[in-house]
């Protein structure tokens, strides 16, 4: 049971001059306002999803780590394989103060080449000036003039 407190109102003034209380049953067969799962439930299954959210994240993260890592010296300003620089390998002209590796089977006019390939006998006397020799090491840098 249940007491409601009941006003007056224009509407009736000819009942009662002052304001009463009136009795009202509860349904016992009410239904509850919120219906599913309970706090519990919501709560464990939002926890869940929080640790498959963070659990991609960390799976993302690694795979970027991983792709970064993987990633060609150039971005890095790494060597090829070659042993020459990203930018020495992905261009083909040697320019001036560029530095080269020597590598086996090189030979001076094959640089003087790189260096200039419309006239690479201009290249050569300047490379040979500028080493003092026309004999090149694998693996000497030499700085290009």
């Amino acid at each position: 049971m249940a007491a409601v407190l009941r006003a007056e109102t224009d509407q009736f003034h000819g009942l009662e001059a002052q304001p009463f209380l009136h009795l009202v049953s509860i349904d016992p067969q009410r239904r509850p306002l919120r219906t599913g799962r309970s706090l519990a439930q919501r709560r464990a299954a939002r926890a869940r999803m929080m640790q498959r959210r963070r659990r991609t994240l960390v799976v993302l993260s690694l795979v970027a780590g991983l792709v970064v890592l993987s990633w060609p010296g150039h971005a890095f300003g790494g060597v090829t394989g070659a042993g020459l620089s990203t930018d020495l390998a992905n261009s083909s002209v040697l320019a001036s103060g560029m530095e080269y590796v020597v590598q086996p089977g090189d030979s001076m006019h094959s640089i003087a080449e790189l260096m200039n390939p419309v006239a690479p006998s201009i290249a050569q006397s300047d490379l040979v000036s500028e080493l003092g020799s026309s004999n090149v090491v694998p693996g000497e840098h030499i700085l290009i003039p």
